[in-house]
């Protein structure tokens, strides 16, 4: 059996599963769910329930090497066969020497040894602080400079690669692996250790300076520019500027990453992703300074070649803005994290169809349908003024949505890539039209559905006259972009679902449903159109 690997399409890339494109249609579950394979007998069911695909689940380094180089991989193994009875794929996250920019999930034998296993100093002198801007939240993590860190989660990493391919590579039940979680370093934009210091002041490596100084076009704008009028050689401050505390930080966050994730893929060539905690416009140490957001997608593209997918965990309003950031330099898109409250349903729709993502995960999908706390939700980093924040997603539509996605999903994948599969989202209302060679659909939305704000619509392309519809909150119109027959009308119109691979009509609509077709509620459409003059 060939191991899941990403593939090429037109473009775009798509992950592979037994040589079959597959979309990951999933959910995160909460930090310490996957601790007990009793407790996930009850996650598995409600993944099940939502029409999920997939689950992204952690696996800890305390849990699998409780003393040094003594592992135990039982857990692993219970979780990969209740998905296996459960039908499901497994995006392992692998929470190491990182979760959170904190060392949580480091082993005792590490947190115990602090002169062996080096803390980061956020303030000279000190392992230990407190974020003030961050509830006072009590703050300590690993060095990303620390060798001999680096060398023992590498290790760990090794074994666990080496375990799943030893118990799964049959099987593929996991199908992609995330290295660490949100790393970097918090409270401030780099290490303040005397080593640190001694760095920091020295020799830019050349080949470094090279590729920053060649690569300028898709940087951001006070990124690009400090690198424009830097030094072309010198310390870190005279090449970078004032980007140049982040930039070290992400230089050696990037390198450290690298080298587990390295020592993993050589046992097992699973496609490896780091995901990242936005920088919402802030300076570096409010969000994980050194972690791999898109202004530092860059570096990571020189430091960490063992990545092949750089992914954000969205929990801001501008939804849309975010995933255009993250699809630079040929970064596939996939979502990890995002939130289950307000049109979780709606944007899945809309990030396959558009941007023709790899995959789509809320986090902590156990409790979909339910409110988020105000301080949980600013530890998650949620927009509490965010106005769909009170709107809990509704499980129902969003079980239809992600069930009907994953039936598609063969046709949706081998479209990727081309103009044959498009979406438009009421988040974006002056983009409100897709184009199909001689038809188009035009999509009115908002107004004309009482200001609702989840509207979505997919259209799938299966031939030059003829659709697959996924619509919901608004209404569409066909039309005919041929001049010479400019008008158009609807030759059948089916409201039905695939099984199997094959469309089973519920009902042909055609009068009043035809004359305006409107959708309260997520529907799936056949479509066929004429024109004529």
């Amino acid at each position: 059996m060939v191991s899941p690997y990403l593939k090429e399409m037109n473009g775009k890339k798509v992950l592979i599963v037994n040589e079959k494109p597959f979309l990951i249609l999933a959910g995160e579950v909460h930090n310490s769910s996957s601790s007990s394979s009793e407790y996930m007998s009850g996650v598995w069911e409600k993944a099940d329930n939502l029409g999920m695909n997939s689950v992204l689940l952690p696996v800890t380094w305390e849990n699998i090497e409780p003393a040094e180089g003594a592992f135990d991989f039982s857990l692993v193994d219970q979780l990969i066969t209740q998905a296996r009875e459960y039908n499901k794929k497994i995006v392992l996250l692998w929470f190491g020497s990182w979760k959170n920019a904190q060392c949580y999930y480091a082993p005792s034998w590490v947190k115990r040894n602090t002169s062996r296993f080096k803390r980061a100093e956020v303030k000279k002198g000190q392992n230990f602080t407190k974020l003030e801007d961050f509830y006072e939240m009590p703050y300590t993590t690993l060095s990303y400079l620390c060798e001999e860190t680096r060398q023992a989660d590498a290790r760990a990493f090794k074994e666990l690669m080496k375990h799943i391919k030893e118990y799964d590579a049959e099987e593929n039940t996991v199908i992609m692996v995330q290295v660490e979680n949100e790393p970097g370093l918090q409270g401030a934009a780099r290490e303040n250790s005397d080593e640190a210091d001694e760095l920091f002041q020295s020799e830019v490596p050349a080949d470094f300076v090279a590729f920053m100084k060649n690569n300028t076009a898709s940087m951001a704008e006070d990124v690009k520019q400090a690198i424009k009028h830097g030094a072309n050689e010198g310390n870190w401050t005279e090449v970078f500027g004032e980007v140049a505390a982040e930039i070290f930080s992400s230089y050696h966050v990037a390198t450290y990453i690298n080298t587990v994730a390295a020592a993993g893929k050589k046992e097992y060539a699973l496609p490896l992703s780091v995901n990242c905690w936005l920088d919402k416009g802030q300076k570096p140490g409010m969000y994980p300074s050194g972690g791999p957001v898109s202004r530092m997608m860059e570096v990571w593209k020189f430091c960490a070649d063992e990545i092949d997918v750089i992914a954000p965990d969205i929990y801001v309003p501008n939804f849309l803005d975010v995933c255009d950031e993250y699809i630079k330099l040929g970064n596939p898109l996939f979502i990890p994290e995002t939130v289950t409250h307000a049109y979780a349903g709606p944007r899945q729709v809309y990030v396959v169809g558009h941007y023709h993502a790899l995959g789509y995960a809320p986090f902590g999908f156990e409790d979909m349908g339910e409110e988020f706390s105000a301080i949980d939700s600013y530890l998650f980093g949620v927009e509490t003024t965010d106005p769909l924040f009170k709107e809990p997603q509704d499980v129902q539509e969003y079980q239809w949505i992600t069930r009907t996605l994953n039936e598609l999903s063969p046709l949706l994948a081998h479209k990727y890539g081309t103009t044959d599969l498009q979406a438009v989202s009421c988040e974006r209302k002056d983009q409100d039209s897709m184009v199909f060679g001689e038809y188009g659909i035009k999509v009115m939305m908002d107004s004309h559905m009482n200001s609702r704000r989840d509207g979505v619509c997919l259209a799938l392309k299966i031939a030059e006259d003829e659709f697959y519809v996924l619509v919901n909150g608004c209404i569409i119109h066909p039309l005919s972009l041929d001049q010479k027959n400019p008008y158009v009308g609807v030759l059948s119109l089916e409201e039905g679902r695939f099984e199997a691979g094959n469309w089973k009509m519920h009902r042909r609509l055609n009068g009043d449903e035809v004359a305006i077709m409107r959708y309260e509620k997520p529907t799936l459409l056949r479509m066929k159109l004429y024109s004529y003059k």
